[in-house]
């Protein structure tokens, strides 16, 4: 391995000089605030669940029929083998922070099946190995096994990141295989679903071979072209309908777009002239600027699971596919690495405590594919858009994509450059900074505003604080001494101090959206701190419809204090009124008043559905 980037266990650490770099996770100790408590339910609860749902799904016996031990038949998706591989990359981050006792043996197991089943040639893949054997590589847009083969080597990293490299030899002898049947002169078709070119780039930088770079620049450049076709979706929803240079828009299945872009900045973060900047740039504002949810959501069409026109953002036929989100972050984060701007960490904050903390039930256990924004009294019941999180799905990708996010994530939380270190996502812990150079933080971040840094001796660097972009009014202690108000963007501490206290204004505020945004007009949202706000049925008298509840325009928004069940501070609305209903579905337009419901109290909305399945919406009608 290249001595240079085998030390630094994080994800998307640059091979290149960047605007700012990561931290080891293993350098970083959360305490006991919102991230590390969910850090920990992680853990105890969802990574279990995901090793059990492994044997009840029967992907492992997927692994054993091949092997000789089982006479299953093939059950799951073409893609089950991808949800194996996620669970052993969750597992592989959690051995990189320390024991694993509880998860070695399945860890153990997993990793026997896959080697007893991978062909000589490398290539590995329980359907095109069971039910379509014979069948590799003949139906790319559709077949993912690159796809899988991306995950499995996402998870080998994270495995040789904790010392153990035989899954890596897996993840290597097949990699060899894709550039002997895809690399330069080789066949120039490309996968349907991306997820290879971002495992390709961190792939390079881990072992410093350089040619699994060169491979995912060859299939981002081979992009575009219209090889795939138009198939059911046309060829916007596989990214194959302009050339990533060129595109300006982000189109088609949300988590592939976000996938191939993540790729795409590695690309950029690896090789300052790659030529992608400008098409990255512009489609970070084609997102955030005009297809991005108020949560952090994104994708606002069912079919094709993808985004919609600039504007289209239904609250209600939200799409916002968990995956979608975290692979959102994921694109973020390479952002901020490579240009160092705070927003990018305001977005990573907002689908953090928003968009990817509603799709996860408070037991840890169950769970959201699709995350509306509005759920209305008597919805359809479909897998993917239930009134209720469900404990697995047909297509399960979601769960073990939180769980390797959330195992890793200390690794988005601290950045550094060349003289400073930057605190992007509050959390309470310990941050070891190298040497005997240790920031303890102390925060209940994000229901409480106050950030506590005391460090261990004086340092060199420069601290800097990111501001969000909410948080006008914050305010800076430096060892005692308030320093002028800070701006939202990054505030810094010069060398030398050692305690530095922040207070970020965690107040309830409501929001509007942009009048082109047709599905909310006259409708606010209620934001404290970065946390969204929702209205849920289970606080409503039960003669009172969600749908009938209007707040008025210009809301007086109150503390209604803890939460003990769920965990979390609530808000109230006065002056609340209750609409007259409707007698028929049309009529001409009246003058009526509504009936004085007084407060309503409104929750976080990432924790509705937890004490009952009833509607629920984000986006409030004033009266």
């Amino acid at each position: 391995m290249d001595s240079s980037t085998d030390t630094i266990a994080a994800p998307a650490a640059p091979a290149a000089t960047t605007a700012r770099r990561p931290v080891d996770l293993r350098s970083v100790t959360l305490g006991s605030d919102f991230l590390g408590d969910w850090q920990r339910l992680n853990r105890e609860a969802t990574i279990p669940h995901c090793v059990e749902r492994m044997e009840t799904t029967g992907v492992l016996d997927n692994f054993r029929r091949l092997a000789g031990e089982s006479d299953a038949p093939f059950r799951g998706p073409l893609f089950a083998d991808s949800d194996l591989y996620k669970t052993l990359e969750a597992i592989g981050w959690e051995a990189v922070r320390g024991e694993i006792a509880e998860f070695q043996d399945f860890a153990d197991e997993a990793i026997r099946l896959i080697a007893a089943v991978q062909q000589p040639d490398g290539y590995v893949n329980t359907y095109y190995q069971g039910p379509h054997a014979g069948e590799r590589f003949t139906d790319l847009p559709q077949g993912h096994e690159l796809y899988c083969l991306g995950h499995l080597v996402q998870a080998a990293i994270a495995w040789a990141h904790a010392g153990r490299t035989d899954l890596l030899d897996i993840a290597l002898r097949y990699v060899e295989l894709v550039h002997e049947t895809f690399g330069q002169g080789a066949r120039d078709d490309i996968d349907g679903h991306p997820e290879i070119e971002t495992a390709l780039v961190e792939l390079s930088r881990l072992t410093g071979d350089g040619r699994h770079r060169e491979l995912a620049r060859r299939m981002v450049e081979l992009r575009g072209h219209r090889t795939i076709g138009e198939g059911q979706f046309g060829g916007a929803y596989y990214q194959d309908q302009v050339p990533v240079r060129q595109a300006r828009e982000v189109t088609g299945h949300a988590v592939r777009q976000l996938y191939l872009l993540a790729g795409v900045a590695d690309l950029q973060l690896d090789d300052p002239d790659a030529g992608y900047a400008d098409a990255l740039d512009a489609l970070w504002r084609s997102e955030h600027e005009h297809k991005l949810y108020i949560t952090g959501g994104v994708g606002s069409r069912h079919r094709g699971e993808a985004f919609g026109d600039p504007y289209e953002l239904p609250a209600d036929r939200a799409y916002s596919e968990t995956c979608a989100a975290i692979a959102n972050l994921h694109w973020n984060w390479r952002m901020l690495l490579l240009h160092g701007d705070a927003r990018y960490a305001d977005e990573m904050e907002r689908g953090l405590y928003n968009a990817i903390a509603v799709s996860t039930a408070i037991d840890g256990r169950s769970f959201f594919y699709s995350n509306p924004l509005q759920l209305r009294a008597g919805h359809s019941h479909e897998e993917d858009a239930p009134s209720a999180r469900l404990d697995w799905y047909d297509c399960a990708c979601c769960p073990p994509n939180l769980a390797r996010l959330l195992a890793s994530i200390g690794g988005y939380l601290v950045t550094r450059s060349d003289d400073a270190v930057q605190f992007q996502l509050y959390a309470d812990g310990v941050y070891d900074l190298g040497g005997d150079l240790r920031a303890t933080v102390r925060t209940g971040y994000p229901w409480q505003g106050a950030v506590r840094i005391e460090i261990s001796r004086p340092s060199a660097e420069t601290t800097e604080l990111r501001i969000p972009g909410w948080a006008a009014g914050a305010r800076l202690t430096v060892d005692g001494v308030e320093a002028p108000s800070p701006a939202p963007g990054y505030a810094a501490v010069a060398p030398g101090a050692s305690v530095i206290e922040l207070e970020l204004p965690i107040e309830a505020v409501a929001q509007s959206a942009h009048p082109w945004v047709d599905a909310v007009r006259g409708s606010l949202a209620i934001r404290r701190g970065p946390v969204y706000y929702a209205l849920e049925s289970a606080d409503l008298p039960r003669d009172v419809a969600v749908e009938d509840v209007v707040i008025p325009a210009a809301p007086r928004i109150e503390e209604a204090g803890w939460d003990a069940g769920l965990g979390v501070p609530t808000l109230r609305i006065p002056g609340a009124a209750r609409r007259p209903a409707a007698a028929v579905l049309y009529a001409e337009p009246t003058p009526a008043a509504g009936a004085d419901l007084g407060a309503v109290t409104v929750i976080p909305y990432f924790r509705w559905a937890n004490r009952s399945q009833g509607a629920m919406r984000v986006w409030m009608p004033t009266s």
